[in-house]
């Protein structure tokens, strides 16, 4: 018997061993299940888990982060302080290039 999507409740879920996902430039395909109706695919946990392990290798699994800091001002400008530990992390040093990106009500700060 299959099971119901739970996404669309109407579709059935069937085995897949072609989920594709990319994670940094790098694609990956795991094995799990699709809907029959809208397509939702949902990998096998143990297929995410070695994925999320290869990528951990590979070094593109992203580190959850949240940091809260307080804006200087100088001049007319406000600054924001990138903390040592991300300047390491990315390998930032002073002189270097940033894109700054507004998404919506988010600021997205990309080495570039």
């Amino acid at each position: 018997m299959t099971k119901k999507c739970p996404a669309c409740n109407t579709g059935r879920l069937g085995k897949t061993d072609n989920i594709v996902s990319e994670i940094g430039g790098y694609v990956f395909v795991e094995k799990g299940e699709r809907c029959s109706n809208c397509g939702q695919e949902f990998p096998f946990e143990k297929e995410s888990q070695r994925t999320i392990e290869l990528a951990r290798r590979l070094g593109v699994w992203p580190e959850p982060l949240t940091l809260y800091r307080t804006l200087s001002e100088v001049g007319n400008s406000l600054v924001f302080r990138i903390p040592s530990d991300l300047e390491r992390q990315l390998k930032l040093k002073a002189g270097d290039e940033v894109k700054v990106t507004k998404l919506g009500h988010k600021i997205v700060i990309e080495p570039v």
